[in-house]
């Protein structure tokens, strides 16, 4: 599963803020990152935080494009469960 995500890093906290229209009218996931968007430390972060959040293995959680941008898609290498989904506010 790929989803598009819009980081907002240096923020007061680690923060899903929920889905907001993006760039061409797609979906994404707005959510904010306390560690500064310096030698990957938000992109850690969000896996990081995403994993405790979805309950999911960070290592199921991918950043395949954007790295250097605050729009990532993010791909979920995992079967997800209901609950998982329902976790990421995401129907299917």
């Amino acid at each position: 599963m790929l989803i598009s995500v819009h980081i907002t890093p240096k923020s007061a906290k680690n923060q899903i803020i929920g889905w907001v229209d993006g760039e061409g009218g797609k979906k994404e996931l707005k959510i904010k990152i306390a560690a500064p968007p310096e030698d990957g430390k938000a992109n850690a972060e969000l896996i990081k935080f995403l994993s405790k959040e979805w309950k999911v293995a960070k290592s199921a959680l991918e950043i395949v494009g954007g790295e250097t941008s605050r729009h990532k898609r993010l791909k979920i290498n995992d079967e997800l469960s209901g609950e998982q989904l329902e976790l990421m506010n995401i129907e299917i």
